[in-house]
C-alpha cells in the first residue's frame, strides 16, 4: 500500500481526446466503404447480374456497426498527469492502461502525419529503455501535445538526475 499520501490516493484528472481523431476515423472509414462498395457492386453487377450486385450492401452494413465502434474506441482513450508518473488508459472490451514513470523516458516525440495536419492533430510518442513499454497519445491538438511533450522532457530529465 501507499503511504496515503494525497497524491497517490486521489483519483487522477482524466483528459480525453478531442474530437478531431474521431472525425479524421470515421472519414476514412465512410471512404473506404464507399470504395469497397463500388469495387465489389460493378463487378459483380458486370459479371453476374442485378441481383448479385446487392451483395455489396454488405458494406453499408459494416460502415454502421464500424462508424458505432470508432466512437467506443476514441471515448476509451484518455490520459492523466500524475507527480511522478503519466497514465495512459484505451480499450473498449480490453482496457489496457499504461504507466510510464518520468524518469525511464528516454525520448518524447510529437509525429502528425499528413491527414493528422489536415486535421489539426499530432500525436505524442514516449519512449522507454524498455522497447514493450513504449506508449502513445494520438489526436491531440499540435498545442497540447508540443506542451505535453516540454513537460514531460522536463520531467523525466529532473527524475532522471534524482531532483
Amino acid at each position: 500500500m501507499g503511504t496515503g499520501t494525497k497524491g497517490e490516493t486521489a483519483e487522477p484528472d482524466w483528459v480525453g481526446l478531442p474530437g478531431g481523431l474521431l472525425g479524421l476515423r470515421r472519414l476514412l472509414l465512410v471512404i473506404w466503404t464507399v470504395v469497397l462498395t463500388v469495387a465489389t457492386a460493378v463487378p459483380l453487377g458486370l459479371l453476374a447480374g442485378p441481383a448479385w450486385a446487392v451483395c455489396a450492401l454488405f458494406w453499408p452494413a459494416v460502415l454502421v456497426w464500424g462508424w458505432v465502434m470508432v466512437g467506443r474506441n476514441w471515448r476509451s482513450w484518455r490520459y492523466a498527469e500524475r507527480a511522478d508518473d503519466l497514465l495512459i488508459s484505451r480499450g473498449v472490451l480490453w482496457r489496457e492502461q499504461t504507466v510510464v514513470p518520468y524518469g525511464r523516458m528516454q525520448l518524447v516525440e510529437v509525429t502528425s502525419g499528413p491527414l493528422e495536419r489536415r486535421f489539426g492533430l499530432a500525436s505524442v510518442q514516449l519512449h522507454t529503455a524498455a522497447a514493450a513499454s513504449d506508449a502513445r497519445i494520438p489526436g491531440l491538438v499540435p498545442a497540447e501535445a508540443e506542451r505535453l511533450r516540454d513537460r514531460l522532457t522536463a520531467l523525466g530529465e529532473a527524475r532522471s538526475a534524482g531532483l
